[in-house]
């Protein structure tokens, strides 16, 4: 079967991993561009054609696609110079800095008359498969009411090009755009009725490096997304909560559980005990064999589906995008509503 010929614009820390992510039963990687040196002869290490610009390898008549690992701010520069190359286009995430952009890439794409798409791996994750999993079976009910995705981290401070804000850098254009596409995938039916925001710089002066996001959906959950760069401990990476049970899920790692209760009780006791929670009904410790713990449901990963997909989309075997622009759109979209629910202090009505 034929294989995409793909070139790499960026060969940088992302740029470089690909080599290790991508299916090489559907893509070979021949080329790569670079403005550095030191990047240019690693490329050639990797047994790669090494370009000093991304015009040089946008003119290589055996690349046909291109994936996009530069600095954000570029993105929409580099995608429509590829498009006008003729070249087929993955954007790395964030695709673009705001809706306005994407909509220049995509309607470059369509007059050229190549693909479009974004590297959205972390539809991938197992972590946020087994929540997908429970939430679309029921098996914490049929009345979730709360989904929390959650990431904390103590290493501080943001590094290279994500320093600065002209660069595009900061935690929102880093780890939201996965976050926030990973639960609307989740909930494809779903539309989002409000949405609130906070953004901090704790530790930065010029980019985000905290935010929170709460979404009302209309299907009745309440979406809790948070990522702290300066959070010494961790909390569960995912919680999903229903009148059935609860699914916590701790860290990439995938430790974690669904807890029932062995019987839904009917009726607090008559009288205030005091406890470890102090003088309370409602927090007082649960009697022993009250809660038990069901193991996490085992998911299937599809490795390198991303890329195997967009190569039978590329040679006409007539198959949709996993990824496509217009859910991408929504995310930046998103994204756009977290900024200025931020700025204002105030919910923003989205859908």
């Amino acid at each position: 079967m034929q294989k995409i010929q793909l070139g790499i614009i960026g060969y940088g820390g992302m740029g470089k991993t690909y080599e290790k992510l991508i299916d090489k039963s559907a893509v070979d990687i021949v080329a790569a561009a670079d403005i550095l040196p030191e990047r240019l002869q690693e490329a050639r290490e990797a047994g790669l054609i090494a370009y000093n610009s991304a015009e040089d390898l946008l003119a290589d008549p055996d690349v046909d696609t291109v994936i996009l690992s530069v600095p954000n701010y570029l993105h929409k520069e580099m995608c429509v110079k590829a498009a006008k190359a003729g070249k087929h286009v993955i954007a790395e995430k964030p695709a673009a800095l705001d809706v306005a952009e994407l909509d220049e890439m995509e309607a470059a794409c369509k007059e050229a008359g190549v693909v479009f798409t974004v590297h959205h791996n972390r539809r991938w994750d197992r972590d946020m498969l087994i929540a997908k999993h429970v939430l679309d079976n029921e098996i914490v009910g049929k009345n979730v009411f709360t989904v929390e995705s959650k990431l904390h981290s103590g290493n501080g401070f943001m590094h290279g090009w994500h320093l600065y804000k002209k660069n595009g850098g900061g935690v929102m254009y880093d780890w939201s755009v996965h976050l926030i596409d990973q639960i609307l995938f989740m909930m494809p039916g779903a539309k989002i009725k409000h949405l609130f925001a906070d953004i901090k710089n704790v530790l930065h002066d010029e980019v985000d490096d905290y935010f929170k996001i709460l979404m009302k959906m209309d299907n009745g959950i309440t979406v809790h997304i948070e990522v702290g760069t300066y959070i010494l401990d961790n909390v569960p990476r995912w919680l999903v909560a229903g009148d059935k049970g609860t699914l916590i899920v701790h860290k990439f790692g995938c430790e974690g559980a669904v807890y029932r209760t062995a019987k839904m009780l009917e009726k607090l006791p008559t009288k205030i005990e005091l406890s470890v929670a102090g003088p309370t009904r409602q927090f007082a410790p649960m009697p022993p064999g009250s809660i038990f713990e069901e193991p996490l449901p085992q998911i299937e990963i599809k490795d390198g589906e991303f890329f195997a997909n967009l190569r039978d989309v590329i040679y006409g075997n007539n198959t949709q995008l996993k990824v496509q622009v217009h859910e991408v759109r929504r995310v930046l979209a998103v994204m756009e509503a977290a900024r200025k629910s931020a700025e204002t202090g105030e919910a923003i009505a989205f859908e």
